[in-house]
């Protein structure tokens, strides 16, 4: 029997004990309640042990910690990147509306540029069905306060970062388990905020890949797995309006991809894994750049372990890319076997089948079954592990079939 790794994408489902003593503590930073820290602080321990020990024993390879030490800002609105942002880089304040208080920015043919969120194309092309509180993909009402550079942008999550390691570290010790990943934000994604201080975009995502940096040197002398969490490289393709040329945007994304290896520069990429994605949203994503488009752009990203969704209804096929695309000596693929997209369990002969289908073109010890995404947050907790349990029975499955 052949084996075959399993992991997830970072995000898992918060128990309700860990989601309530954040809110605590948030109400505490807006002066609403008191809230010890070190009471926190141990129950954080807890919740990422008890978490780690759940992936271990279900079969999981190589778990991560669940990004249970970020919690989301209660000031901050429009999700994790943002919040990530503000909460571990200096020189931000919060704005009135960051980008969205702008007019929709309009791209021309070789000047590309990010438009407001509500701009989007997907979001234009189903404006009904996004307006639409019974849709199921609606964005609902947006806040005002948006993080926005004002000043030099500079690293502050170093407590941050060594807390996520330690409590990491003691939980795969306890487990028996030699590493783990986590995860860090790229920094063509820690940039997808508000910006008044620099004179240029490039010049803006490139002071956010010296601040990343820090954290990520920190994760790697850990002896930790660095995840890379990088949806700009293909979700803001939907955010150009009008739609770009494909080779508009390749330039428009080779700054980030080169900011990106400026930050990792020195590091061991069998150490570094690299997620992209189209963004976690539920809605149709029509307007994704196909992915035949962006592999070798991410091949030349430098990472040892590359995650991409491979699983959902509107990427599953791109399966194919791979019976053209050859995968580097020495590197890994981690696709998409279970999504975050549907509450459908997928069975594990399904799985098995979409394992297969990698694994027989690049090698099944190169193959790393995974999530297309993060799960936390985006389907419900009973689900989101009914899904890990079958992406572990359907990679042995496949171990048998393969082997």
């Amino acid at each position: 029997m052949t084996s075959i790794a399993t992991s997830q994408a970072g995000s898992l489902p918060r128990t309700e004990r860990l989601t309530e003593a954040n809110k605590a503590r948030a109400q505490a930073a807006d002066g609403l309640t008191l809230h010890s820290d070190t009471d926190f602080e141990a129950l954080l321990a807890e919740e990422v042990a008890a978490l780690v020990k759940r992936q271990v024993d279900l079969g999981i390879t190589i778990p991560g910690d669940g990004e249970y030490g970020k919690s989301m800002s209660s000031k901050v609105d429009y999700g994790a990147w943002w919040s990530y942002s503000f909460n571990r880089l200096g020189g931000l304040e919060l704005t009135d509306g960051g980008p969205d208080a702008d007019k929709p920015k309009r791209s021309t043919p070789g000047h590309v540029q990010l438009t407001t969120f509500p701009d989007r194309r997907d979001w234009t092309i189903f404006a009904d069905a996004y307006s639409d509180p019974e849709s199921g993909i609606s964005v609902g009402k947006r806040g005002v306060l948006f993080p926005t550079a004002t000043g030099p942008v500079t690293y502050t999550g170093h407590d941050a970062i060594a807390a996520d390691i330690a409590n990491f570290r003691a939980a795969l010790d306890k487990s028996g388990q030699e590493t783990g990943f986590i995860t860090s934000l790229s920094p063509g994604s820690a940039s997808r905020i508000g910006n008044t201080y620099y004179a240029t975009d490039e010049e803006f995502v490139w002071a956010c890949a010296d601040a990343m940096r820090e954290e990520y040197q920190a994760i790697i002398d850990a002896g930790l797995i660095l995840q890379i969490d990088d949806p700009s490289i293909a979700e803001n393709f939907d955010q150009i309006n009008p739609e770009p040329s494909v080779e508009d945007y390749l330039a428009f994304t080779r700054i980030r991809v080169d900011a990106l290896n400026h930050a990792l520069r020195g590091f061991p990429t069998e150490q570094i894994r690299f997620h992209l994605c189209w963004g976690s949203w539920h809605g149709p994503h029509t307007t994704d750049l196909e992915f035949k488009y962006l592999v070798d752009t991410m091949l030349d990203i430098n990472a040892g372990t590359y995650s991409f969704e491979g699983a959902n209804a509107r990427h599953e096929h791109e399966w194919r890319v791979w019976e053209h695309t050859t995968l580097p000596e020495g590197k890994k693929i981690a696709p998409g076997v279970v999504s975050h997209a549907t509450n459908v369990v997928e069975h594990p002969e399904l799985v098995a089948d979409r394992i297969e289908r990698f694994a027989r073109l690049v090698g099944p010890e190169n193959v790393v079954a995974s999530t297309d995404c993060g799960l936390g947050g985006r389907i419900h907790p009973q689900i989101a592990w009914a899904k890990l349990e079958t992406l572990v029975r359907g990679a042995e499955i496949a171990g048998t079939r393969l082997g």
